[in-house]
């Protein structure tokens, strides 16, 4: 081939001014195409991070148990839940007078509390009287600081202690004694935790173990960095 035929086929073979138009345009969409293939094949190739497994029943987004608004029987001043925002807070309903449940619960909190090691001084129990007829200010001053003496002891009227409970779920009733002031009341035996955010995140079951329950708030405080 001659080279005026040489110049005359590469002419003829080259794309126009035109094509080479549409060509440059055409290049930006087919790279992000690309570049969105790509990275859906290395999203395919990531593995998706495992639930967090807790002992205890994860209750996260939970649209109860939001709010705490009774009395505080150490100052006899109102008190919210988010005065505690930086803890992990864990809340029960209970009474001074309950044979069991109450002081069994209380007791492996204080244990929970001394297997956090330093990171104990970020739970902080509050305890919600049920019996608002004999839970004085004094006397749940003096039942809870047994535990420990920075945990918070909450009263109200009844209708208080009431709402409080419908918005925790919590059931509750008097059984009758043999005088009038011996009743006893039957309620609910599980507590909330919540986050140092203030936000509820776990329901833990009655005589769960002080180490399961240490383990979930490591978990948490984890997660608070």
């Amino acid at each position: 081939m001659t080279e005026t035929s040489e110049r005359r086929h590469a002419l003829a073979c080259a794309p126009s001014s035109s094509s080479r138009r549409r060509l440059l345009r055409r290049a930006p969409a087919a790279l992000a195409l690309l570049g969105a293939s790509g990275a859906a094949l290395l999203a395919g190739c990531e593995r998706s991070a495992p639930p967090i497994a807790f002992k205890s029943l994860d209750i996260t987004g939970a649209d109860y148990a939001r709010q705490l608004a009774l009395t505080d029987a150490r100052t006899e001043q109102p008190f919210l839940l988010s005065n505690l925002k930086g803890k992990i807070v864990v809340v029960f309903f209970g009474f001074t007078q309950c044979p069991d449940v109450c002081p069994t619960t209380l007791s492996a909190l204080a244990e929970t509390r001394q297997l956090l090691g330093p990171d104990g001084a970020r739970l902080v129990g509050v305890f919600v009287t049920v019996d608002p007829k004999r839970d004085t200010a004094a006397l749940m001053k003096a039942y809870v600081g047994s535990f420990s003496p920075d945990w918070v002891p909450l009263r109200g009227s009844a209708d208080e202690i009431a709402a409080a409970a419908k918005e925790f779920k919590i059931f509750y009733r008097e059984v009758p004694g043999k005088t009038e002031s011996s009743y006893t009341i039957d309620h609910t035996a599980a507590s909330y935790v919540f986050d140092t955010q203030g936000k509820v995140r776990l329901y833990v079951r009655h005589n769960t173990p002080p180490a399961d329950l240490a383990a979930d708030i490591r978990t948490l405080l984890a997660q608070a960095g």
